[in-house]
């Protein structure tokens, strides 16, 4: 029998009307796919923690200009988000290693194909992916990481 890894986080929203849509995956495997994320959720993934290298992909789609309200003065007034939270690996919180390790891609939401590349605070305002590379057994990539 092969150990595996649990993979655990909280997922919510700032507006239960935008249609913001969610996946995540583990390397080619997707594990969640959601089109209108509408409640906080607890999702939990396993994956074996056999010697191996991964990566978690968290996606933010669907995510429109009118989820977005900004006013004359181009102050953004409210704007629908996707957060993750409390993203554990065998019940380790990652806290600020997943600020650290992670980077969230994006294009702005605009028509563009350029894609900024930046740290990722939890909160995905953006059409666009965070990814975490990790490896397995996961105890030993979080002591090298921590």
């Amino acid at each position: 029998m092969t150990d595996t890894v649990s993979i655990t986080f909280e997922l919510n929203t700032t507006d239960t009307n935008a249609q913001l849509g969610f996946e995540a995956w583990v390397d080619d495997e997707k594990f969640v796919d959601i089109n209108h994320v509408q409640n906080p959720q607890s999702i939990k993934i396993n994956i074996s923690d056999s010697d191996d290298n991964h990566k978690l992909k968290f996606i933010l789609k669907n995510k429109t200009e009118a989820n977005t309200r900004i006013n004359e003065q181009g102050t953004i007034q409210s704007d629908a988000t996707l957060s993750i939270s409390d993203l554990a690996f065998d019940e380790i919180k990652l806290g600020h290693m997943l600020t650290e390790h992670a980077v969230y891609a994006h294009s702005l939401n605009t028509h563009f194909q350029t894609k900024m590349e930046e740290k990722f605070y939890g909160v995905m305002g953006c059409n666009g992916t965070v990814s975490l590379k990790f490896s397995t057994p996961i105890y030993l990539w979080l002591l090298e990481n921590m």
